[in-house]
């Protein structure tokens, strides 16, 4: 039963609402929620130019800028390593990063700059029922995150946004806009960035891309069928597509791999001549337009029949040409030798590849319910995930990547870990970062019953799954294993700053200010982090005068974090000649042998760069 209003019209509403009916294109959306454009109004009612705000080329949305303020703001928090939940964690290269994507593009900034060679990723949609992620992070405790809205009762940074909102559009491009402003920071000069998104939002996030990566550098709108049954209970069409923006980092740097050829393309190519260059095919050798040069007989050397171009038309070759193609046997004048001359063309001469096109079937790249029976198969005909992209999507955007050896694939919309798995089942060995929000599952689903409390749960363990399936599929010697890195406040005690202001003056403030449930692995992965190291170098433990010392990738970083150190132990420390060691602050034996420490580093390894914590 309609409950009354108990209150008078609302005749602004009403009013707005039967301008909006005539004039859709004056009413936008406003901080407060739909508001009439009087300007543009003005204009619509007038046969004159109406003056006003001087008029610009560009996307506007209330939260614009705070969406550039929220990139540029730096963070304090650190990744901490989960070795519990990681394969392989001091040999492989491939990360999992739990926690709000935001906050870890910034923290990977200087680690990962410029190193991406391609990003994939697959954001929540704008549909209306959906959550975007909220970004305020002027409050860190739980309680405040809760009571301000950014996280609801279980812990996730989500809200909801109703298409009914005023702010329907721009809380979606207020939180897509600095995610895509940090990620094009990472990509390498000849990487590319592949966007899943939907009807809904496609045409904004084009205008975005454009801003951010640049309009020269569009790739390609690609349009992939995502499923074959029709919905015959939608309202109008029966929606079966996505779309996927393609954007290069500088297309001036960007090559664009070329996809295997089909055996269907390769069955175009026949040999009925058997022409010793192999199979070929016909290819028209007149020109749609008319030149005298090249109005000329052609002649067939065998039953000497001529040929004419089309009225009109001319071929496309000089007469000499033509003669030294016919000498050679490239031209074909049919079976019978009664047909109009065509070039052969032959399939040895062709590209080792197709150029891709932008309509993708789900014949080659599969749907939403491959993706799901294959994420069933892994968890034993669990259903888990109702829409799934399919690992050979992602397949065929690393083909045209052009991925080769040991580049790095990166997916900040996680999900399911389809992206981390068409990474260990290509070609080559790649290196995947995975990072994804810990949200909590529905307790009445199925994946919470099986014991996962959030899709970060379920992301390790598909990766987990899949990677020994594809050991035993393929027998492949590739890197099967990932850290786990968890996002989390800074382990020293209030000390906030930046990153990239890791400088001596500002360290040495950092004594004793460790937090007491910080570990060395959770300060090694900062540190490395701090001084811009990837956190995908290997990680060794060596024995150094009775010490238990980390080493990063050979002699990179040297790191120590327990106590009396000594000038025996720099001096075993110096034999080793590290780029960089680190000790914490409160671990030497003595003032003087902090004084003693440091200068026998510097004259018996110059080439080394001491910091302390």
């Amino acid at each position: 039963m309609q409950e009354l209003n108990m209150q008078s019209p609302n005749w602004v509403n009403e009013n707005s609402k039967f301008i909006a009916e005539r004039f859709p294109n004056c009413v936008t959306e406003t901080a407060e929620g739909f508001k009439v454009d009087f300007d543009l109004l003005k204009q619509e009612l007038s046969t004159d130019l109406v003056e006003g705000n001087k008029e610009r080329y560009r996307l506007e949305w209330p939260g614009k800028k705070e969406a550039i303020v929220t990139a540029n703001l730096p963070t304090t928090k650190t990744l901490r390593p989960v070795r519990e939940d990681s394969v392989d964690f001091d040999t492989t290269e491939n990360l999992y990063i739990e926690g709000d994507n935001l906050e870890v593009l910034k923290i990977l900034q200087e680690s990962y700059l410029g190193k991406i060679k391609m990003i994939y990723i697959d954001p929540p949609y704008n549909t209306g029922k959906d959550f975007v992620y909220k970004d305020n992070f002027s409050k860190d405790s739980q309680e405040e995150l809760y009571e301000s809205g950014q996280q609801d009762e279980n812990s996730r940074r989500l809200i909801s946004n109703p298409d009914t909102s005023g702010r329907y559009h721009s809380n979606w491009l207020t939180m897509i806009y600095p995610r895509l402003k940090l990620a094009r920071n990472l990509l390498c000069k000849k990487g590319i960035i592949f966007i899943s998104i939907d009807d809904i939002e496609q045409h904004n996030l084009r205008k975005i891309c454009d801003e951010i990566f640049g309009e020269e550098n569009f790739i390609a709108n690609i349009i992939w069928q995502k499923k074959y049954a029709p919905q015959n209970d939608a309202k109008y069409f029966s929606d079966s597509h996505e779309h996927i923006l393609a954007y290069s980092k500088n297309k001036e740097f960007f090559k664009i791999g070329l996809l295997p050829r089909t055996e269907e393309a390769n069955k175009r190519y026949s040999n009925p001549d058997n022409d010793h260059r192999g199979p070929w095919k016909s290819s028209d050798l007149t020109r749609a337009e008319y030149r005298p040069n090249d109005d000329f007989a052609i002649v067939n050397p065998i039953n000497g029949m001529e040929f004419y171009p089309p009225k009109g038309n001319s071929w496309r070759q000089p007469k000499d040409k033509i003669e030294e193609l016919i000498s050679e046997n490239r031209i074909w004048f049919g079976v019978n030798g009664d047909s109009r001359p065509s070039l052969k063309r032959y399939l040895s001469d062709v590209k080792q590849g197709i150029t891709p096109q932008t309509i993708w079937e789900r014949k080659d790249v599969g749907d939403t319910q491959e993706g799901k029976k294959r994420v069933k198969e892994i968890f034993e005909n669990a259903s888990i995930f109702e829409t799934v992209k399919p690992h050979r999507l992602i397949h065929r955007m690393l083909k045209i990547a052009n991925v080769k050896q040991g580049d790095t694939v990166l997916d900040f919309f996680s999900g399911s870990g389809t992206t981390a798995e068409a990474v260990l089942r290509y070609d080559c060995d790649l290196k995947f970062i995975q990072v994804q929000i810990p949200e909590k599952t529905d307790l009445t689903s199925e994946a919470h019953k099986m014991g996962f409390d959030n899709i970060c749960e379920i992301g390790k363990e598909r990766i987990r799954r899949a990677a020994k399936k594809i050991k035993e599929e393929t027998g492949a010697d590739i890197d099967y294993g990932f850290r786990v890195y968890r996002l989390d406040e800074s382990n020293m005690k209030d000390v906030y700053y930046k990153p990239q202001e890791y400088a001596q003056d500002k360290l040495d403030l950092f004594a004793d200010n460790v937090k007491s449930d910080r570990n060395p692995d959770d300060l090694l992965a900062q540190v490395m982090l701090d001084w811009g190291l990837p956190l995908s170098l290997r990680i060794q433990q060596a024995n150094i005068n009775g010490k238990k010392v980390f080493k990063v990738a050979e002699n990179s970083l040297f790191a120590y974090f327990d106590d009396n150190i000594d000038e025996d132990f720099a001096k075993a420390i110096a034999e080793e000649k590290p780029l960089r060691i680190v000790f914490k602050d409160s671990g030497f034996k003595d003032d003087t042998a902090k004084t003693n420490v440091k200068q026998l580093l510097k004259q018996l390894s110059p080439e080394t760069e001491m910091k302390v914590l």
